[in-house]
């Protein structure tokens, strides 16, 4: 009923709640990319078999939680333009899968 494992150096413990307790966004996993081809390959890999959601949001096929997000994307949000990362956030809220080219294009215009 309980499992300890490493994820990326941290420790995590989990317990199976058993049936009356179900996976809700109210825990989720958090991917933090580096480059375009790190947001892919695990957006692909945890997506199979579960559901794609917005903003680089996804469940795997167990119903867990997860962001899949490039670190570039909170740089570009904080930026001091609030134009410039307005423009970003409206880039993002019609993504599934983050895609760096179009957010760094919409911080350019």
């Amino acid at each position: 009923m309980v499992v300890a494992f490493e994820l990326d150096g941290q420790s995590v413990l989990a317990l199976n709640g058993g049936p009356r307790f179900q996976f809700t966004e109210a825990i989720s996993l958090s991917v933090d990319c580096q480059t375009q081809g790190e947001v892919d390959r695990y957006w692909n890999a945890l997506s199979r078999g579960g559901e794609e959601g917005p903003c680089g949001w996804l469940k795997d096929k167990y119903g867990l939680s997860w962001q899949v997000n490039p670190r570039i994307l909170g740089e570009l949000l904080a930026d001091p333009d609030p134009a410039k990362a307005r423009r970003v956030m409206e880039a993002m809220l019609t993504m599934k899968k983050i895609d760096i080219a179009r957010l760094k294009e919409a911080y350019e215009r």
